[in-house]
């Protein structure tokens, strides 16, 4: 009997784990190979060992990209974060015209990153962009090595503020309305609330707004490539995420590109980890 059910239990996990076998552990393996080979595309593959490894980590601009990457996460994610959550908190007001703003804000996460950029390309636009012409002014936005990554910082801040916004107001509408009625009863008020009731309780919706905000700003590629292709303006918007692509398909070198995607799946471990470990030692009241 205990087979039985074990037996069905494993026939109704199997598509699951099918598709982490097929769709994460396989690819990471084949990274893992394709880092220890040197493969054009066209050729056979050819064993070089940790050639790959020696040339990227000697590569100044593998670690110019990741430093780029890491200003641009810098950029993106207090600003998305900060302004998520103010949306989260107007909009659950319940004010009117509420219902219409969330499906404003949830637009530009839902549309394709790459038809996004085009339209941010014709928006900034030196001469005939939208938003020069409203600033009476004549700006290269992306052309320019000081302002192409913060515009670029900005696009993507506002693709993905909706996307916020929509985890916030779930992790808001979660808060037992007692415990708020509690509060208001004690005499708190509206800013002591949310800052020693909501913002504690919204611990395991920040832990997960983080967590996929980093991963999605370190993986950046759609948007900042149909902006600015081939690196920016002196290579300031050249991500790490560009650089892969550059090194794969333009250089013809998935031995190397492998390198640098293993690094990128590295660090995006460590600092998800880093933040589980963060949030996890912070006190969370289950008020359910």
């Amino acid at each position: 009997m205990a087979r039985r059910e074990s037996g069905i239990g494993y026939a109704l996990l199997a598509p699951s784990l099918f598709g982490i076998v097929a769709f994460l552990l396989l690819p990471i393996l084949v990274v893992l190979w394709l880092s220890l080979q040197h493969w054009d595309l066209l050729s056979p593959a050819k064993f070089v060992g940790l050639d790959n490894f020696a040339q990227v980590f000697g590569d100044p601009g593998f670690f110019r990209s990741l430093a780029v990457t890491v200003i641009f996460v810098l950029l993106v994610i207090p600003i998305q974060t900060g302004l998520g959550l103010f949306a989260a908190v107007l909009l659950s007001q319940g004010l009117p015209g509420s219902a219409f703003f969330r499906v404003i804000y949830v637009i530009p996460w839902i549309c394709a990153p790459l038809a996004l950029g085009l339209v941010w390309n014709w928006i900034f636009a030196p001469t005939s962009g939208a938003l020069n012409a409203v600033l009476g002014a004549n700006v290269s936005w992306l052309t320019d090595p000081v302002l192409a990554l913060p515009a670029v910082a900005a696009v993507s801040i506002w693709s993905k503020v909706g996307y916020v916004t929509l985890f916030f107001m779930a992790g808001l509408a979660a808060i037992p309305g007692d415990t708020l009625d509690a509060a208001r009863v004690d005499g708190a008020n509206a800013w002591q609330i949310f800052w020693r009731i909501k913002l504690p309780l919204l611990r395991p919706t920040m832990f997960f707004v983080l967590a996929t905000g980093f991963i999605s700003s370190f993986q950046a590629f759609d948007t900042i490539y149909a902006l600015t292709p081939n690196g920016g303006p002196q290579g300031t918007t050249d991500v790490i995420a560009t650089r892969i692509y550059a090194k794969a398909f333009q250089d013809y070198n998935l031995g190397q590109a492998s390198v640098m995607a293993l690094v990128l799946f590295v660090l995006l471990v460590g600092l998800t980890v880093s933040q589980q470990i963060y949030f996890r030692k912070r006190a969370v009241y289950d008020l359910s």
